[in-house]
């Protein structure tokens, strides 16, 4: 199978109108995708995009379409060579290496040709996965600045371990679902009653843990938070989510302040790039939730690629893994990040709050 055109668009919704998405650093986000339709010589078509919240997402897919000369014509047999194509471009390299508006426009381009194959093959694209050999899922990796930290000897080896218990996990997946948060209630522009009104909705809903964006004003934080819990009351878990709003000192102060009303963990404290920083609050915070438990550092979202998701695990700078299937490059570099956290012991829970992530991490997830 060949690629014979790619397609690009420029897609936008006006959520800054009712404040959903709103939070302490993105306070009017409109949700958008740069969005990417692959379509094959025999006619089947492949999509996938990145998401933005507004403006510069006609950047994105200026990216978009200057990759299209190394993927139109391509052979799709081998995704491991397609991804380090469109990655190693060593004019394209330079815009980043491995991160910024190139890095995102890589991963919508990847998406989509995952998206064709799996299609082609009549499987869900976490079928699909599921399926590969463990070999062939290592070759899928740019083991490139990761050795010092997980082998693909030892990914493989991984995975062998893990393949009894594939098709019962599979089978659970297909009848149960998979565990998740939501954060309907918790955007930072949203009234009490609003708040409080969702918190209960979510609960009925079946959900066990929701989120608050934080950041802006720490008494109001609290005001808030109090509030949550008293809506959802104590057996429900509350993360946080300061969206990088805070230095380190900001980040451990603001969340003693909270700490009373037992947040599950803070996401993204603070600078993404910031390993140190993220270990520092960690360790900072061990202790600092009710009867001396911690509260729990997550972060991942807004982190370029592997190479930083390797340094906060060596770190242990963090108790969640929360990347972003549409900011690192494509399905590749995700199953890569997927491989370190299990080597590290780390859970992940994706990055889902955006145009179509939803739709994406249940793949990976």
């Amino acid at each position: 199978m060949r690629v014979a055109s790619l397609s690009s668009y420029d897609i936008r919704f006006p959520t800054s109108r009712e404040l959903d998405g709103s939070d302490a650093m993105n306070p009017d986000p409109d949700y958008s995708a740069a969005y990417v339709v692959l379509r094959a010589d025999d006619g089947s078509e492949g999509h996938g995009f990145t998401f933005t919240i507004g403006r510069g997402n006609e950047v994105c897919r200026a990216a978009v379409d200057a990759l299209a000369p190394l993927i139109i014509g391509g052979d799709l047999s081998d995704l491991g060579g397609l991804s380090r194509r469109l990655t190693h471009d060593s004019q394209l390299r330079w815009l980043g290496p491995e991160k910024g508006v190139m890095h995102l426009a890589t991963a919508a381009v990847i998406n989509a040709a995952w998206d064709l194959v799996a299609t082609a093959a009549r499987k869900p694209l976490w079928a699909f996965l599921s399926d590969m050999p463990p070999d062939e899922l290592v070759d899928l990796v740019d083991w490139r600045y990761l050795t010092d930290a997980l082998t693909p000897g030892a990914a493989r080896d991984l995975l062998v371990d893990a393949a009894p218990g594939r098709a019962s996990r599979a089978e659970h997946i297909r009848e149960v679902g998979y565990p998740a948060y939501t954060t309907s209630a918790g955007w930072l522009g949203y009234p009490d009653e609003k708040i409080r009104h969702l918190a209960h909705q979510a609960v009925a809903d079946g959900f066990r843990q929701i989120k608050l964006k934080v950041g802006a004003d720490q008494a109001d934080d609290v005001r808030r938070f109090a509030l949550a819990r008293a809506a959802v009351g104590p057996g429900i878990r509350i993360a946080v989510d300061a969206n990088q709003r805070w230095d380190v000192p900001a980040a451990i102060g603001w969340m003693t302040a909270l700490a009373p009303y037992d947040p599950w963990w803070i996401e993204e404290p603070t600078s993404p790039d910031d390993i140190l920083g993220h270990a520092a609050i960690r360790r900072a915070l061990a202790k600092s939730g009710p009867d001396g438990g911690p509260i729990r550092v997550a972060t991942g979202e807004h982190v370029a690629n592997r190479v930083v998701f390797k340094q906060l695990l060596q770190a242990d700078a963090i108790d969640f893994v929360q990347l972003d299937a549409c900011r690192v490059a494509g399905v590749n570099e995700n199953i890569a990040i997927l491989l370190l956290a299990a080597a590290y012991g780390k859970p992940v829970c994706p990055h889902a709050g955006g145009v179509g992530l939803c739709e994406a991490v249940q793949h990976l997830s």
